[in-house]
């Protein structure tokens, strides 16, 4: 057990301290490069921009020092030691390292021990830091999960293991699963630079230089793993005598004799050997030869037991092939034995010729049928096997089993309709067969034999009687739902407004948002669902909305609660800047008629390109009032004498094509060519139609007809009077008020969902 620098009690420069001292220097000093070079802030980080870019979850938890109990997963090499060694030094709890292949049960109770009477005496709480957690049995993982429970305990844990097989499950429940990916080769590149560089922990201070192709193959052959390509460029260094100038040259043949063979990650009992065989029985299934033979390549290459992957295939010849082709349970079969002759490496021949074989054979998984009828027998009454079907040999006399059976070699083709499912059973189908392959040329013969074997079924001539059939009605859950919903018509419409936002969005859960118009918080709430382990940002357009919107988020916990800002779209960078946020990107933005009030809607897309991360998405329900109801389209305006009604729709139509009203002198065509010229791609829009009942009331007439000196727009009344008099513009109102006054009508109008991407 070791224990960080946060968590040393200071002691004397004794005797014993001396030693120690010089110990840790002769460690420090004899690390590998690898050990040497591991980061100790988040800047110094390479890679993991997934859950470490500005503004995601774990980074900011990081930075606050508010970590809860977490599992760093992923291969070897690409930081989840790193990661702990970065929050040991960030945090101001005291920091505890065991490793679960030298730590026992006794470990595990010693530093829970410890650390409750830590929190007791002092309130400072405790990190343990378990690495290769997976490698703890049952017991020893029970023995911490009281103290995790309690919070006395804060536990990391790093595997390479799934997890959800390999963690107790309770631990995986009260702990945050983040998934860490093989690193980039830029990412590769920079740690490389890196090390070449740092005159401290690297070889600064030895003048190496690193041939372009040497650097190369480095990279390349490292596959993503940090660690393996620093121990070969150790390597390297190590083994080549500098020149005469006092450089070490490391060409392309140095570089091949470090590190000769890809790292291929391949664990036969782990997630790579699961993950890999699952990839190549899905190429199998999909017909892809391509990648059949690259999945089969890669576990041959790293070592797999050929007789497990002709296994495989047999089964699947059952599964997925069956009677589609069943000459290719023959072929994998013979393959198998030729291998079990031949053997490796010649034997190759035979697992790609048996894999491609399968890949582009036809498919069919009508053998399912016997599972079908498998779980029928586990859940259906026992049926009884039918008289005529029994054994005859010992009771036909006492019991009659047996009469009436029709042998079918009797008969023409050998076949004759009879009942062979019990009663309970008949009409019931569990083999369909495929329309690929040798199934297509019986697939009519069974069809038609069915037929006939079900009609001998109901005859009363042939099987006595019909089975009973039971009435049945389906419960009515919908209807029983539509009883006790008290959700008003104005929210359905907010729903289907805010699963059209999200609609193909697919962002992962470590993805960070922005919505853009938060002041309902109809879409923070669903973004902060999506994006457990990411961030939520809400843009509210005043103080007071933005106010009710932080009251709301008290209830979320610190690290998920939303961040809001005021203001316009138009000033978000600043905004964001202001607010501490100026280096987030974000993979989403949405918003519903998040541009609606904005005047300069070009500027206000800009202003969201921005923000957006490489490949994120913009998605936005704008309402488009160019397209909404019209009043006049409610009334029946036959009683009208015929110019004052087209006067009266032109002047109407004016109001939503006024070129100098920025609120209607837009439509979806404009959205597309903005979003376009800020450098958004991709751009889709469907425009949608809703209608929500509305009550005429008198004082939303009065809103229509009124003077609109309150108002910064001029009022529906106002707009026509531009076109008709006085007295027309009050015989409208008249009109108006007499046909729809304490009506219920449907108020028409049209949305355009928009998606737009920033560029990758």
């Amino acid at each position: 057990m070791s224990v960080s620098n946060s968590g040393r009690e200071g002691r004397g420069r004794g005797g014993a301290d001396l030693f120690d001292h010089a110990r840790e220097q002769f460690l420090a000093g004899e690390q590998p490069l690898a050990a040497r070079l591991r980061p100790r802030t988040l800047d110094e980080f390479v890679g993991q921009e997934h859950i470490l870019a500005p503004g995601r979850l774990l980074r900011r938890a990081i930075q606050a020092d508010q970590i809860s109990s977490l599992i760093f997963y992923g291969p070897p090499g690409t930081g989840k030691t790193t990661m702990a060694s970065v929050i040991a030094n960030t945090t101001r709890s005291h920091f505890v390292v065991l490793n679960a292949v030298l730590s026992g049960v006794q470990d595990v109770r010693a530093v829970s021990e410890a650390a409750n009477e830590r929190l007791g005496q002092h309130g400072q709480r405790t990190i343990l830091f378990v690495d290769e957690v997976h490698r703890w049995n049952k017991a020893q993982q029970d023995a911490l999960l009281p103290w995790v429970e309690n919070g006395t305990v804060i536990m990391i844990g790093a595997t390479t293991e799934n997890p959800y097989f390999t963690v107790n499950r309770a631990l995986v429940s009260r702990s945050r699963i983040f998934q860490l990916k093989p690193l980039t080769e830029a990412d590769l590149r920079q740690v490389a630079a890196r090390a070449l560089a740092d005159r401290e922990r690297g070889f600064g201070e030895l003048h190496v230089k690193l041939a372009e192709d040497a650097l190369s193959h480095l990279v390349s052959v490292a596959n993503g793993d940090a660690r393996a390509m620093l121990n070969a460029l150790e390597l390297a260094v190590g083994t080549t005598t500098p020149g005469p100038d006092g450089t070490v040259y490391i060409d392309m043949s140095v570089a091949e004799e470090s590190i000769q063979r890809r790292a291929v990650l391949y664990d036969k009992e782990g997630d790579c050997h699961f993950d890999t065989i699952s990839a190549f029985i899905k190429s199998l299934r999909g017909s892809d030869p391509d990648a059949a033979v690259y999945w089969l390549a890669k576990m041959v290459y790293a070592g797999e037991d050929p007789r497990f992957l002709f296994r495989r295939m047999l089964i699947f010849c059952g599964e997925d092939i069956g009677l589609a082709d069943p000459q290719a349970l023959v072929v994998t079969e013979s393959a198998a034995a030729a291998f079990d002759r031949v053997g490796m490496p010649e034997g190759r021949y035979h697992l790609a010729m048996a894999a491609l074989y399968l890949a582009t054979a036809p498919k069919s998984n009508s053998v399912f049928a016997f599972f079908d009828a498998l779980a029928a027998v586990e859940k259906e009454q026992e049926g009884e096997v039918p008289s005529h079907l029994r054994d005859a040999s010992r009771d036909k006399e006492g019991f009659g089993h047996g009469a009436g059976y029709l042998y079918p070699h009797a008969y023409r083709d050998h076949w004759v309709a009879q009942q062979y499912l019990p009663d309970s059973l008949q009409g019931k189908v569990f083999y369909q067969p495929g329309a690929m392959g040798y199934e297509r040329s019986v697939a009519l013969d069974v069809q038609r034999r069915r037929e006939a074997q079900l009609a001998a079924a109901v005859d009363p001539d042939v099987a006595g009687a019909p089975p009973e059939i039971l009435t049945f009605s389906p419960q009515e859950r919908s209807f029983e739902r539509w009883l006790t919903r008290t959700i008003s018509a104005a929210g359905d419409a907010l729903a289907v407004a805010r699963e059209a936002v999200f609609e193909g969005t697919a962002w992962p859960r470590h993805a960070v948002i922005l919505d853009l118009r938060a002041d309902t918080g109809l879409l923070t709430w669903e973004a902060l669902r999506r994006v457990p382990e990411g961030g939520v940002w809400a843009l509210a357009t005043n103080p007071t909305t933005a106010a009710a919107l932080t009251e709301q988020a008290v209830q979320c916990p610190d690290l998920r609660r939303p961040q809001v800002v005021t203001g316009a779209v138009r000033d978000l960078r600043r905004l964001l800047q202001a607010a501490g946020a100026g280096e987030v990107r974000f993979d989403g933005v949405v918003g519903r008629n998040a541009l609606l009030n904005e005047e300069d809607r070009p500027a206000a897309l800009l202003e969201v390109a921005g923000v957006l991360a490489r490949g994120g998405v913009l998605s936005l329900a704008e309402a488009v009032p160019r397209h909404s109801q019209r009043p006049s389209r409610l009334v029946d305006l036959a009683g009208f004498d015929g110019a004052l009604r087209e006067r009266l729709l032109e002047a109407e139509e004016t109001i939503y094509h006024d070129a100098l009203d920025a609120m209607v002198n837009w439509d979806e065509r404009d959205l597309v060519r903005w979003a376009q010229a800020v450098g958004l791609e991709r751009c889709t829009v469907t425009l949608r139609q809703q209608a929500l009942q509305q009550t005429v009331t008198q004082r939303l007439l009065d809103r229509w007809f009124g003077s609109g000196s309150e108002r910064a727009r001029p009022s529906y009344a106002q707009r026509l009077a531009q076109r008709l008099s006085p007295d027309e513009v009050e015989k409208v109102r008249h009109f108006y008020t007499g046909a729809l006054l304490g009506r219920t009508v449907p108020w028409q109008s049209t949305v355009a969902q928009f998606q737009a991407y920033a560029s990758t």
